[in-house]
C-alpha cells in the first residue's frame, strides 16, 4: 500500500473514532432528555443522524489524509491540519455538551465556534489541495444546518 492510502486510512480512522466518542455521548440522552425537547418542524428524524455523520467523518478523513500527504513539514500543511484537529475536538465537545451535559446554549456557543473554525480549515485546505477542501463542503453545510437547528432548539426550550 502506498503512503497516501495509509495516511487516508489513518485519518479516516481518527475521524470515525471521534464519531464514536460523539455517538457515545449522544446515546446518554437521545432517547430520554432529547425526546422531551421542543424541536422545530425541520428537525430530521433521529435515524438520519448516524448515516449522515458516518459519511461526513469518512469524507473528512479522506480530506485530511490528502492534506497530510503533502508533507507535515510544510507550514501550510501543518496550519491546515492544526485547524482540522481543533475543529474535530470542538465537534466531539459539542456532543459531550449537548447530549452529555444537556446544555443547549453551551452547545450553541461551541457549534458556532466549530463552524468558524471549520471555515478557516476549509480556507487552509484549499491553499494546500483544492479537492481536499471540496470534500469538506458537505460537512460545512451540515454543521451550518446543525447550528440553525441547535439555535432553534435553544429558542424553543
Amino acid at each position: 500500500m502506498n503512503k497516501k492510502i495509509i495516511k487516508i486510512i489513518i485519518a479516516v480512522t481518527v475521524c470515525l473514532v471521534a464519531g464514536v466518542i460523539g455517538a457515545a455521548a449522544t446515546q446518554t440522552s437521545v432517547n430520554t432528555w432529547y425526546t422531551t425537547l421542543s424541536k422545530p418542524s425541520f428537525n430530521p428524524p433521529n435515524y438520519v443522524f448516524g448515516p449522515v455523520w458516518t459519511i461526513l467523518y469518512i469524507l473528512m478523513g479522506i480530506s485530511a489524509g490528502k492534506i497530510w500527504n503533502h508533507g507535515f513539514y510544510h507550514k501550510w500543511v501543518k496550519t491546515a491540519l492544526y485547524h482540522f484537529g481543533f475543529q474535530l475536538i470542538l465537534n466531539i465537545t459539542w456532543s459531550l455538551v449537548f447530549f452529555g451535559l444537556n446544555e443547549i446554549f453551551g452547545a450553541l456557543l461551541i457549534i458556532i465556534g466549530l463552524l468558524v473554525l471549520l471555515l478557516f480549515t476549509y480556507k487552509w485546505f484549499k491553499i494546500v489541495n483544492t479537492n481536499a477542501a471540496y470534500l469538506l463542503i458537505p460537512y460545512i453545510l451540515w454543521v451550518s444546518f446543525a447550528s440553525v437547528l441547535n439555535f432553534s432548539i435553544w429558542q424553543l426550550n
